[in-house]
């Protein structure tokens, strides 16, 4: 079924199909809908609401139910970025991600309007939308407002009804932030970081704190937050440092099982105990900053994170390695360009041959790209590739990607 939207008039001057309706028909839909009686049925808080597939913090994806519970988790979320019943919110995302059923969920129940705009977002045709639209909060990937930048989609368009910003699903660059925030008078960026396991966020930037550009100032609300030292056990809460995050296992929302994983051997098994209770492992590396604002560090495993979406390397590895007939393997690995800002993806990769095909690096990085965009995701890029003659390896066999991303770091200028 189509909805026939007319092109200048409130009339349609062509014959509709069969089945077809025209947009005042779908408007008067509306009135019909209220004689209608929804019957609310009664379950256990435990019941799914929706499954959504994820990396899971750490190792193979997994898939993760959302109780009843979690769309209260994610309520907060948006009553802590102020949302409201005045408010329209734009977030470009789709049913697949976690922002998805997020945003439903942090918009419907403050009260609050969507703005849901059907195609790409990275073109001038949203920017347009946004204005047309009146939004109130925008939220946005910064892999996103890198394209916005780059092109200058957005100028003449008037986004002043803006009045903040909501950043997540993967670490924003100063430069970016700035930019963005002079397309709105200078209004506030909100940073957020969750997980899907999570139900929203676990850290967040809050309108009643002083914000630092592409810093969190607070755990979110109902979350407890704990940096591990070298010894695996929780820095002191006030003391700057780096280290594995862990959250405080009380997390209203957060998942309890999962359909295809052993829940408490992914999140508990090995983690320190605070208080009598152990801590839920999540897998990001944060630091505490000595001004008190916490900062992202990417993966602690070998999940990284793309365009604003978790994938493991496992994945990437599994589409770079049939490109290609002389590739014998490769290894992905998200390595922190050095003035910060989303991870730059790059690819190992090790000949069948020792002479391989050094001499056609760039025909094969634009055939990894066109693979990756096709099987996987449209934002994942190939940054740079790195012929090896050989993995690092443990003594079980095991690629050591967190060697290649420390010594790819260390060259990070010229990756």
């Amino acid at each position: 079924m189509a909805i026939v939207i007319p092109n200048r008039s409130s009339t349609l001057s062509i014959e509709l199909r069969d089945g077809d309706i025209s947009w005042q028909d779908f408007l008067e839909r509306v009135d019909k809908s209220k004689e209608v009686e929804y019957i609310g049925v009664e379950l256990p808080v435990e019941a799914s609401t929706n499954i959504l597939f994820s990396s899971g913090t750490t190792g193979e994806p997994k898939a993760i139910p959302w109780t009843a519970t979690t769309p209260l988790r994610a309520a907060a979320d948006g009553w802590s970025l102020n949302i409201g019943k005045d408010d329209v919110v734009a977030w470009p995302t789709n049913l697949g991600w976690m922002m998805g059923p997020w945003l439903i969920y942090s918009t419907l129940l403050n009260g609050a309007t969507m703005a849901l705009y059907n195609g790409s977002p990275l073109g001038a045709g949203f920017a347009k939308f946004v204005q047309d639209a009146k939004v109130t909060m925008l939220g946005v990937v910064p892999s996103i407002v890198r394209a916005w930048k780059s092109t200058n989609c957005t100028a003449g368009y008037d986004w002043s009804s803006i009045c903040h910003f909501a950043s997540t699903g993967e670490a924003s660059g100063v430069d970016e932030s700035l930019w963005l925030m002079g397309r709105a008078q200078y209004k506030p960026i909100i940073e957020i970081c969750g997980g899907t396991e999570i139900g929203g966020g676990f850290i967040a930037g809050s309108l009643l704190q002083p914000q630092s550009l592409s810093a969190f100032s607070t755990a979110a609300m109902g979350c407890s937050l704990f940096i591990l030292g070298e010894d695996g056990s929780p820095r002191p809460f006030d003391s700057p440092g780096i280290g594995e995050l862990a959250l405080g296992p009380l997390l209203f929302g957060a998942s309890s099982t999962l359909l295809n994983a052993d829940h408490y051997g992914v999140y508990y098994t090995g983690m320190p105990v605070w208080n009598g209770k152990v801590l839920r492992r999540h897998g990001d590396v944060f630091e505490r900053t000595s001004r008190g604002y916490y900062r992202a560090h990417g993966r602690a495993d070998d999940t990284m994170n793309l365009g604003g979406v978790k994938v493991s390397s496992v994945e990437i590895e599994k589409v770079c390695n049939a490109v290609d007939e002389s590739i014998l393997e490769t290894a992905a690995v998200g390595v922190p360009p050095p003035g910060g800002g989303p991870d730059k993806l790059v690819i190992a990769v090790v000949f069948k041959d020792s002479k391989g095909s050094k001499d056609n690096l760039n025909s094969l990085k634009v055939s990894l790209n066109s693979a990756l965009q096709k099987k996987l995701n449209p934002l994942f890029k190939v940054s740079h590739i790195v012929v090896l003659h050989s993995l690092p390896r443990t003594a079980t066999n095991k690629v050591m990607r967190r060697v290649l991303r420390q010594q790819f770091s260390q060259v990070g200028s010229k990756l």
